[in-house]
């Protein structure tokens, strides 16, 4: 952690970012009588991601930082399901679906490698 001056220079929450924009952007083509339903729920669960990678960063204790991350895994694993419902529902093309999973999945790996690193980080002290 030590390299990074601060949260936006980790890779997990760039990554988190730039999904949270995506399914910001997809979710305002979902129909109307979905606005407080999926699209609320979609928007929330994406950043809370992103949120979630910050507020841990800032509290400068790894045991606290992995927590807020796993809480960040979390809701990014709540966005994937809010896409398999919309995938369900026809509100998402397949090869949308596609695109925006293969981000989740990017996440994912970024978030549990810096989980990985903040875990063998508290092995040291």
């Amino acid at each position: 952690m030590d390299s990074y001056r601060t949260f936006e220079d980790l890779e997990c929450y760039k990554e988190a970012r730039a999904f949270r924009k995506k399914i910001s952007l997809w979710a305002k083509n979902l129909p109307a009588e979905e606005k407080y339903l999926l699209k609320d729920q979609m928007i929330r669960s994406s950043r809370s991601v992103s949120a979630n990678i910050a507020e841990g960063y800032g509290r400068y204790h790894y045991k606290e930082n992995i927590q807020f991350c796993r809480q960040a895994r979390g809701s990014l694993t709540e966005t994937l399901d809010h896409l398999n419902v919309a995938l369900d529902e026809k509100y998402l093309a397949e090869e949308s679906y596609v695109f925006l999973r293969k981000h989740y999945e990017q996440c994912l790996k970024l978030l549990n490698g810096y989980i990985s690193y903040l875990q063998r980080c508290t092995q040291k002290k």
